[in-house]
């Protein structure tokens, strides 16, 4: 009888563990102490209002040669790795309205479904955050990039298509927003995700990728 019992107290065990694992990386304030440098920043060199904001997960944030590639703009690069939409959403005051940018590219997603959200959910917190940009900048608009296919995710494509189809739709009823599909250029012609695109963790991207996105949000930012 006790060998019936230790494997569900194992279970229960195994259970609670991951359920405090989770919960820890959930810690709604574990981006402050990048927030907080962000605004460091700002106090040292104040940037001039009405610059181009980039804000998202680690797609934007490792995009070193923003203003390289766009030298007519402004730009200021807000992204911090790991997040989600919910996260963006949740910092918005503070890396993109406090700046008045008058245009926004915003980046997440590929987080969210790793994590187990659905597309719906993702949808949600865009449309929470582009209600949220649209009270406090009227006059902005918002770009948002398309979740980009990868090889380390490729499990999610399906989910991923789904949500970018959902976002694709937000915005067409907004006429402050604009969708940048950067999933079909990063798309080879066997169907999956071209390999040059990538570093050797298969997900974010090398110079190569950066060139994709550049030119798909050139027409946005032009």
């Amino acid at each position: 009888m006790k060998k019936h019992l230790i494997g569900p107290a194992v279970a229960l065990i195994l259970t609670a563990g991951f359920a405090a694992a989770q919960q820890a990386t959930l810690d709604p304030n574990r981006f402050e102490p990048e927030i907080r440098k962000f605004e460091e920043a700002d106090r040292t060199s104040p940037p001039p209002a009405g610059a181009v904001v980039f804000t998202g997960s680690s797609s934007i944030r490792r995009w070193d040669t923003l203003a390289r590639d766009f030298p007519h703009l402004v730009v200021l690069n807000r992204g911090f790795g790991g997040s989600e939409a919910e996260h963006v959403l949740r910092y918005a005051d503070r890396i993109i309205v406090r700046y008045r940018p008058s245009r926004i590219v915003f980046y997440a997603g590929d987080n969210d479904l790793a994590r187990g959200k659905t597309p719906q959910q993702i949808a949600a917190d865009v449309q929470e955050l582009s209600a949220l940009v649209h009270r406090k900048l009227p006059e902005a608009r918002m770009a948002i990039v398309s979740i980009k296919p990868s090889l380390a995710r490729w499990h999610l494509v399906t989910k991923t298509r789904e949500a970018n189809g959902l976002l694709r739709e937000l915005a067409t009823k907004s006429p402050h927003l604009t969708f940048v599909d950067v999933f079909t250029p990063m798309i080879g012609a066997d169907g999956l995700p071209i390999p040059a695109l990538f570093v050797e963790d298969g997900l974010h991207l090398t110079s190569e990728g950066y060139r994709v996105w550049k030119q798909a949000l050139t027409p946005f930012l032009r």
